[in-house]
């Protein structure tokens, strides 16, 4: 069983993660994927630097992130060049590491999965986490580096509550609850999906 796993930012989707994995699943994590594609020496890096220049490399050759990430915010295009450098290379490589995975349950770790629009053919199942808007700005404040307007600016990228909860198979709502709450909450969905699970207590 292939599973997408998405939720915006500050919903508490890499948690969530967390809980798939002690339930025996294989996460492939696409975010992971793209770090690892733009650090020194990466795949992505020479056509990263080709169609931005030199300004988006760092001193090490890894990817800029603060610059790439405010111009992407700002410029629809930019992103879109981005993409099409990194998409096809995440894509490959994620498909790679569910081919090599031996667990039952299978889990793309998927941020964008509903905005991309090429993943939905390749999961048997969307499972979203959620959580207001008011939640997710609360929580991200709290990581270091992160504004308002940076925020706000991550928010206007993703896809709305009401568009990913309109895509998914399964929705947690991950709003006022304790972790452990929502931790047998995702132990019963693995369960229901074949996984081999750690039973609640």
């Amino acid at each position: 069983m292939r599973i997408g796993l998405t939720g915006g930012i500050g919903s508490g989707k890499s948690t969530v993660a967390g809980f798939l994995r002690e339930a025996g699943a294989a996460i492939v994590d696409t975010d992971a994927i793209s770090r690892g594609l733009t650090l020194a020496g990466g795949a992505a890096m020479p056509a990263i630097a080709q169609a931005f220049g030199a300004d988006f490399v760092s001193p090490d050759g890894a990817l800029d992130r603060e610059r790439m990430r405010a111009l992407v915010f700002s410029d629809t295009a930019a992103k879109r060049r981005l993409e099409a450098i990194l998409h096809p290379l995440i894509t490959a490589e994620a498909l790679a590491q569910a081919d090599a995975a031996r667990e039952r349950l299978i889990v793309f770790d998927v941020p964008l999965l509903v905005e991309s629009g090429r993943w939905r053919s390749r999961v048997a199942r969307v499972l979203v986490i959620d959580c207001s808007v008011e939640t997710q700005v609360e929580r991200v404040l709290q990581r270091p580096g992160w504004t308002r307007d940076r925020i706000d600016g991550a928010l206007a990228a993703q896809a709305s509550r009401e568009a990913r909860r309109a895509a998914a198979d399964a929705v947690l709502l991950n709003d006022g609850i304790p972790p452990i709450t929502l931790r047998n909450e995702v132990m019963r969905l693995a369960a229901r999906w074949g996984c081999e699970t750690i039973t609640p207590p």
